[in-house]
């Protein structure tokens, strides 16, 4: 059969195929088991796979890549308009087969294991983040309960757990000490996990040349840094600074017809967490402005003269994604500019 073309869809144990030739006639429709995949490929000439990006998706490009197939990877999103009418796993495999042929179509880059061996520690953490707010949330929620309450903060939790060690001071119910104790336990399990991860993330940050140079932007620390840099493997990718912005989700989200432009809030589409963690830094460097007098400091002080803070922090943001761009695809450190230079009095 002279396959050119071929739509995958992914599962758990049965996986669909679609097969077409280069005049798109349908040459092959099947299903196959997960141990089927490796060998089905393996007996096929060289072609064109599309593949959704989802859960699993890069580790089966990469072995479908080891078989001389080229493989790309699609966002969901710009597979679903080529479904027809229902949705089914051999509708979403002719969809994948089509949507991948598309001259225009674009693409998601595959990540190698260790690029995933990276990120899989800063989801750890991340989630291990979330999980200590909610404990965070717990203690102080329960502590209220019995009259307890201290500012807001992580760092004031130091307080509560203080609090709980002197028998003395707290006047609550020995069931209740009993079980703020064990979640206090649970707190202090996840802040040592968190404290290990971290160094990994640390380790990996200082043997990554890429990585120690986005970290010199104002507002990308480390975790930050490497993060950018395990997820962005090829910056070439994208033609420039706001063409990575945009895929972050940086970048307003245009709604125009008939000449007249419009542009509504924060598209969010794209990478979620490069975006929280771009946005935070952000919003840190904002606050850690005194004394600064380059040119991106006084552009920023200017700026929130004039627009909202959390503006700002947008705006901040999507100019550290390009300049991080910049960063990547020219081998440098970052340069802060220089001060603008006053006009001299007519």
């Amino acid at each position: 059969m002279n396959i050119t073309t071929i739509g995958l869809d992914l599962a758990k144990r049965i996986f669909q195929v679609h097969a077409a030739d280069a005049a798109g006639s349908v040459l092959l429709k099947r299903k196959l088991q997960r141990a089927e995949v490796d060998a089905f490929f393996a007996g096929l000439p060289p072609c064109l796979v599309g593949i959704e990006a989802c859960a699993t998706a890069h580790h089966w490009a990469r072995v479908i890549r080891a078989h001389g197939h080229d493989v790309r990877l699609i966002p969901p999103a710009y597979v679903k308009p080529y479904v027809r009418r229902g949705k089914t796993d051999a509708a979403d495999a002719a969809a994948i087969c089509e949507a991948v042929s598309r001259p225009h179509m674009r693409f998601v880059p595959i990540k190698s294991a260790e690029q995933q061996a990276g990120l899989l520690h800063h989801r750890t953490r991340d989630l291990l983040v979330r999980q200590r707010t909610m404990l965070i949330g717990a203690l102080r929620g329960h502590f209220a309960e019995f009259g307890i309450v201290v500012p807001a903060g992580q760092h004031r939790v130091g307080q509560l757990v203080a609090m709980l060690q002197d028998d003395d001071v707290l006047d609550i119910p020995p069931l209740a000490r009993e079980g703020l104790r064990g979640l206090v336990g649970a707190l202090q399990a996840l802040e040592d996990r968190i404290e290990g991860i971290e160094k990994v993330l640390m380790r990996e940050h200082k043997a990554n040349p890429v990585s120690k140079r986005l970290a010199t932007i104002p507002g990308i620390g480390p975790i930050t840094a490497s993060a950018i840099a395990a997820t962005i493997s090829d910056p070439t990718l994208f033609k420039s600074g706001r063409d990575l912005a945009a895929w972050i989700g940086l970048v307003p989200k245009p709604h125009s017809s008939g000449g007249k432009e419009k542009l509504g809030g924060v598209s969010k589409q794209g990478d979620r967490y490069l975006r929280r963690l771009l946005t935070v830094g952000a919003t840190a460097a904002m606050r850690h402005l005194k004394g600064k007098t380059d040119g991106l400091s006084v552009w920023i002080r200017e700026l929130m003269e004039r627009r909202p803070f959390r503006l700002v922090s947008l705006a901040l943001a999507n100019k550290m994604a390009r300049i991080a761009w910049a960063v990547m695809t020219r081998g440098e450190t970052f340069r802060a500019p220089p001060a603008p230079v006053a006009a001299a009095p007519a």
